[in-house]
Formats: structure tokens, C-alpha cells, sequence
């Protein structure tokens, strides 16, 4: 499994890339998850990109971005464009979005098509600049439960759609992570792990707080150490040498959670192996 920090982690404090860079390749990370907002803010600092990422053992494995499903098509359009630039300039063919804002039970019929041929839309323009759409898996979305997702896919039916598996927010929806997983792994091309204390502490990953400098924190625990029992996911993904995934963070003490988190990944992977070889 190929590993990434997200720039997202990073969002309240004032740390340059080259420094995030150098810090990630000293503690064994593979990759940076970009959030398309730090993306377009170095566009004016082209001494950055994917060539000098490559030179220090490093990657952008997923362009994270949200672009617009409802509105102004020839906005969406545009946004679009900017975003799929920016993917290829960093040279990763992910780009992240979410499907739409409104929970999918909220989401009348015809509006969901328009949602639904909008990120079709999205999905043929992406192909055509040799990049996948992955739809994150996340409450208040078309994406928040399994038989929205799965309808999802079936409706938009495009090679270039995938799913970004936010393990927790699937166990949010009340599914198991394992199995649904099982039902989907041909789509699925990215993964976000992080944790909780318990789900009374769900809310502290709602876009509104995650996002403000003075939002709570409360809940928020390293991945091994939360209500999600990742054993058997993680048992399955870290064999796998082509998955890629991120530890999406958004709490206090950012670089130490993430060393920690890396090093217990790397301590289960290891424990797997030598059990293996007594078998």
C-alpha cells in the first residue's frame, strides 16, 4: 500500500510544500494528498511540480477538490477544466469531488438526474484529459449510503467514474466496511482512513467545523485507537502494493499523530508478513 499525507492536515498552518515534501519523504511517506486549494495557490510558484516531487521519492496521489454539481454549468465547466490541469501539471490522474451537498434520502428524483448528468458530464471531460472522477464516500452526499453509491455508479456508468473509500464515513452509514468493500473493489481507487472515539463524535467531521480554525477536535483519535476496529480492513489493503491511501487527519498535533499512524500501519503490515511465513 502506497501512503500519502494530506496538505489538507496542514490547512491552518503556515508550512510550505517544499517543507511538507521534505518532511514526508524523511518519515517514509510515498505520497501528498493536494487539496485543490493549496493546488491553484502554487500555481504562481512553478518551481513546484510533479518532475520535483519525483526527484525526492515522492508523488501527488490524488488531486482532492469539490467541483460543482448544481449551478452554473459553464462555472462547473470551467472549475472543471482548471482542475483537470492542474492534475495532469502535477501528473496524477485522481481528482476528488463530492456528489453534490444534500443527503441522497433528501434528493428528489429529478434533481438527482441533473446531479447525476452533470457528473457525467464531468466523468466523459475527465476521460478525455486521461484523469478518473472519484466520488467520495460521505454523509449528506449522493455518496452516503450503500444503496445510493451503488445506484450511483449504475446511473452515471462511466469507466472513468471511481469511488474515493472513506472507510469511517461507510461505517458511519451503518454498513459493514468489509463487505461492501468486497462489493465495489473494482471501483474503488483511493482510500481515506481515520478514526473516531465513538460516534456520538461523528459531527466533528462536518464540513463546517473540520474546516474553521475554531472548530472542535473532540473524538478525533488515532487510527488504531477509535471505534472503527480496522484489523481486518487494513489485514487485506496493506498487501495490496497498488492501493494508494491517505491518512486524512484534521486534528490537533498533526505531524506526531501522523509519524504514530505511520508507524503502527507499518508495524501491522510486518506482523502480517511474519505471520505468513509461519503458515
Amino acid at each position: 500500500m502506497q501512503l500519502s499525507i494530506c496538505t489538507i492536515s496542514f490547512r491552518h498552518q503556515l508550512m510550505s510544500l517544499d517543507h511538507l515534501a521534505q518532511w514526508a519523504r524523511s518519515h517514509d511517506f510515498q505520497g501528498i494528498e493536494l487539496w485543490g486549494v493549496h493546488a491553484i495557490s502554487l500555481e504562481s510558484q512553478p518551481q513546484y511540480d510533479a518532475q520535483w516531487l519525483k526527484e525526492m521519492g515522492l508523488s501527488i496521489s490524488m488531486l482532492s477538490d469539490y467541483l460543482p454539481l448544481v449551478g452554473d454549468p459553464i462555472v462547473s465547466q470551467q472549475k472543471c477544466a482548471h482542475i483537470c490541469k492542474l492534475a495532469n501539471y502535477w501528473n496524477t490522474n485522481k481528482v476528488r469531488t463530492f456528489a453534490g451537498h444534500q443527503a441522497s434520502d433528501e434528493v428528489n428524483k429529478n434533481d438527482r438526474e441533473k446531479l447525476v448528468t452533470r457528473l457525467r458530464h464531468i466523468c466523459e471531460y475527465a476521460h478525455q484529459q486521461g484523469l478518473n472522477v472519484l466520488v467520495e464516500t460521505h454523509p449528506n452526499t449522493l455518496a452516503d449510503t450503500t444503496e445510493s453509491i451503488l445506484q450511483l455508479l449504475d446511473e452515471v456508468y462511466h469507466p472513468a467514474l471511481k469511488i474515493n473509500f472513506d472507510s469511517l464515513h461507510v461505517w458511519e452509514s451503518g454498513a459493514d466496511i468489509n463487505y461492501f468493500h468486497n462489493q465495489i473493489s473494482d471501483f474503488v481507487d483511493h482510500y481515506h482512513l481515520k478514526n473516531i472515539a465513538s460516534r456520538e463524535y461523528l459531527n466533528v467531521f462536518s464540513p463546517d467545523n473540520v474546516y474553521s480554525p475554531a472548530g472542535s477536535r473532540e473524538g478525533m483519535t488515532p487510527l488504531f485507537e477509535g471505534a472503527l476496529d480496522y484489523q481486518h480492513f487494513i489485514d487485506g489493503l496493506s498487501q495490496n502494493k497498488n492501493a494508494t491511501a491517505s491518512l486524512e487527519w484534521f486534528g490537533n498535533n498533526v505531524k506526531q499523530t501522523l509519524i504514530n499512524d505511520k508507524k503502527a500501519l507499518d508495524k501491522f503490515s510486518r506482523n502480517i508478513k511474519q505471520a505468513e511465513l509461519l503458515f
